[in-house]
């Protein structure tokens, strides 16, 4: 019988909070593998290069991993006991790896780079007072404007505060003429009403994350403003699937607001016409009375529970984090490094498509930390479609919503009642 990640991650999260199988996978003559995934993963070999190891430092190696399957991976890897040393964890699966046993809290002597890190995106990573992995990059999603439109419609930048950005909205739909709209929040994505959640400063879970809160004031209020802009025509009723060429769509005033991270300046400025140069930015989340929020992403390293060599293992990881391995890293990848100082080494502080990213960070929020987040944010979004076609009020999606997400936390209920859980 095939098992899916959903039914994997699920049995997985319900084993004893402790390391199992023995030491992680075999490695070859003693090395201490790297498992790291996309063009991280493919840059890291050369990064590791640069770096001034002691001579007594053991061979390492690195296996690359695609993002599709690297969740699978790593689940598969720790039930299997074929762990690797030290690894890249999307900063989201940290409570899962953490739940599982599957890796070790950061030591004492590695906390000092934490320091010099965006306070949110360290958050993330913190569970139960302990600190579980350590930020190797980092990134958040923020609005891609069109600043032409928005400068005829009288605004340098989109306004801050949610009343005064929707009434900016309005006026750039209208500039866009007939058949356009001002915004693209595609109804398959639930990253959207997160952020305008957060924004509103909704915890979203309770109870020491086992029950949904999605009934608090905070997220009723985020879920009727995510409403109203389908409601008042702002942005069309529809998913990413529809959206045939985002590039050509933005292009042409089809919607001038859309929401991503800092992976997309690269495609703003090669996928965009000529034509287009100069006219777009980047600028923070709105929220109800300034500066919104959004969730902290990027990506952390952990070292795996049970490897032969912890202390080798966080050396080579303490010293990836070194500001010169930052700005190395930086430079081969592109991605926004997780320390500050590197931020202004680099340049970014003062790139004006990305320092509003340094913004937005300031103002994240880390989301609930339980394994089953990715789960019940994917049934808000399904049940947020609903209310947006007119099928749920805003007072019943909200219900829907806790009710759909109490289900899913039916198990840690069960683990918090035994103290088991995290």
């Amino acid at each position: 019988m095939q098992v899916t990640r959903r039914q994997l991650t699920g049995a997985l999260a319900a084993l004893p909070l402790f390391p199992m199988l023995g030491a992680c996978g075999a490695r070859r003559d003693g090395a201490l593998t790297i498992w790291a995934m996309g063009n991280e993963g493919a840059n890291l070999p050369a990064l590791l290069k640069t770096l001034s190891l002691p001579a007594a430092m053991p061979p390492i190696e690195v296996q690359p991993l695609p993002w599709t399957a690297a969740h699978e991976k790593l689940l598969t890897g720790f039930a299997g006991g074929s762990l690797p040393a030290i690894g890249q964890v999307g900063n989201s699966w940290i409570a899962e790896m953490a739940a599982i046993g599957a890796i070790t809290p950061v030591p004492a002597s590695a906390e000092p780079i934490l320091a010099d890190q965006f306070a949110a995106v360290v958050d993330t990573n913190r569970i139960a007072g302990r600190t579980w992995a350590v930020p190797w990059y980092v990134d958040t999603r923020l609005q891609f404007y069109r600043k032409d439109l928005f400068a005829r419609a009288g605004h340098a930048a989109p306004p801050a505060d949610w009343a005064s950005w929707k009434a900016a909205l309005h006026r750039v739909k209208q500039l866009a003429g007939n058949g356009n709209y001002a915004l693209l929040y595609p109804l398959n994505e639930y990253e959207q009403l997160t952020t305008l959640a957060l924004s509103a400063g909704a915890r979203m879970l309770r109870d020491n994350g086992a029950r949904g809160a999605f009934s608090d004031p905070e997220f009723k209020a985020a879920l009727a403003f995510y409403k109203s802009l389908f409601d008042e025509g702002l942005a069309p009723l529809a998913s990413s699937a529809q959206i045939s060429n985002v590039w050509n769509e933005f292009a042409r005033g089809y919607f001038s607001v859309f929401l991503s991270g800092p992976w997309t300046i690269g495609d703003m400025k090669s996928r965009l016409p000529a034509t287009m140069r100069g006219k777009w930015g980047t600028a923070p989340n709105p929220g109800p009375n300034g500066i919104g929020s959004a969730a902290p992403g990027g990506s952390s390293l952990v070292v795996f529970a049970g490897t032969e060599n912890p202390g080798a293992a966080w050396e080579v990881l303490t010293r990836l984090l070194s500001p010169a391995a930052q700005l190395d890293f930086h430079e081969l990848t592109g991605s926004l490094p997780a320390r500050r100082s590197v931020w202004r080494q680099a340049g970014l502080a003062s790139d004006a498509a990305v320092a509003p990213f340094a913004t937005q960070l300031d103002h994240a929020t880390a989301l609930p930390k339980v394994p089953e987040w990715e789960r019940i944010v994917t049934e808000m979004q399904v049940v947020a479609e609903r209310m947006v076609r007119g099928q749920l009020s805003v007072d019943a999606a909200a219900k829907e919503i806790d009710r759909r997400a109490d289900r899913l936390l039916e198990k840690r209920r069960w683990m918090l009642e035994k103290g088991k859980a995290l």
